[in-house]
């Protein structure tokens, strides 16, 4: 009897009580593809697993049964490899790790060239996947780690299957034209309650980074006025250059595009942490912890946050307070824009 690991997670995310449809939201499935899995397991098993209820659908006894060994079975899995791949008493392997727009551009290259150095028999295979969804791509087991974004005002999802190991921690500044800034930014830092009458440009609220700003926009008392709903960050960027509007930026965003942007520092508090998302289990995998290693290196410097801020794993470490706001950035070469957003 095969089961295999994809299948398994679909059956687990519907024993919590997910419908067929946040199941296949939750695991960046279709519906069809949830529905398909389930199938596949009751051919497998020769075993009722769901049952209709309602627009729900609900576990049988069978279901129930199987799930809990699932999770064995996922968690033995992941272990029985990282025991094997300790045992070799090298670090190799092969890894596919989900990247997103500003770390494709800024992060990934340095990253691979230092842990190919340290590390040649690991092979990293990196696939595009959307920020938001970093999480939910290691839940479905489509990629082994993802580089992602958490927001203290729109956190990513916890429920212990899934490690969030911190890289980096970032204070956002507002990015206004360079030349003509806003009077409210003219002293080089302002309350976000300042810029309550100037256009913006912000991603969906639906997003988590969109929704943190707005989270954070009304809790100093407004709500922001969006101009332009925007998602790829040297897009973002260009448009203030081009005076639409001004937008959050932090150090590693800019390192897409800086040209025709003056940086304000802000006086609230608006962060974001550069997390890799990794299985729990997994994470112990010789391979898994050496990449983990190279990007928090990469993460750290150089280059501070917006308050100076940076980052190894799981740790913030202080750099320079001053990040150099409140005039002109200077002009940097253009990195290849991503198709999503930072």
């Amino acid at each position: 009897m095969e089961l295999p690991g994809p299948q398994l997670r679909t059956l687990l995310e519907l024993a919590g009580g997910a419908t067929m449809t946040a199941a296949a939201a939750a695991l960046g499935y279709t519906p069809g593809a949830v529905s398909q899995h389930i199938a596949a397991l009751e051919r497998a098993t020769g075993a009722e697993l769901v049952r209709r209820a309602g627009r729900r659908v609900e576990l049988t006894d069978a279901g129930r049964t199987l799930a809990v060994h699932a999770e064995r079975i996922l968690a033995a899995q992941a272990a029985a490899l990282a025991a094997l791949e300790r045992g070799r008493g090298e670090v190799a392997g092969r890894l596919v790790l989900g990247v997103f727009g500003s770390a494709a551009a800024v992060l990934l290259p340095p990253a691979l060239h230092r842990l190919r150095a340290r590390h040649p028999a690991v092979r990293v295979v990196s696939r595009e996947v959307d920020v938001d969804q970093a999480y939910a791509e290691v839940c479905a087991g489509r990629v082994d780690l993802a580089l992602g974004l958490d927001y203290p005002d729109a956190p990513l999802p916890r429920d212990g299957k899934v490690a969030l190991v911190r890289l980096r921690t970032e204070r956002f500044a507002l990015a206004v034209p360079a030349g003509c800034p806003p009077r409210e930014a003219a002293r080089g830092s302002l309350r976000l309650a300042g810029a309550a009458e100037l256009a913006w440009i912000l991603p969906a609220p639906a997003s988590y980074y969109g929704r943190a700003v707005r989270t954070a926009c009304r809790r100093a008392g407004f709500e922001p006025r969006v101009a332009h709903e925007v998602t790829d960050t040297a897009t973002s960027l260009a448009m203030v250059a081009a005076g639409l509007g001004v937008a959050p930026v932090t150090d590693l965003m800019l390192r897409l595009r800086s040209e025709g942007v003056t940086v304000a520092s802000l006086e609230d508090p608006l962060e974001r942490h550069l997390v890799v998302a990794v299985d729990a289990v997994a994470r112990r995998r010789p391979p898994v912890a050496a990449l983990i290693e190279a990007l928090g290196e990469g993460a750290a410097g150089p280059g501070a946050g917006a308050d100076g801020r940076t980052g190894g794993p799981e740790a913030d470490r202080a750099a320079d307070p001053s990040g150099g706001y409140g005039r002109p950035v200077a002009p940097r070469a253009a990195a290849t824009r991503p198709r999503t957003g930072a």
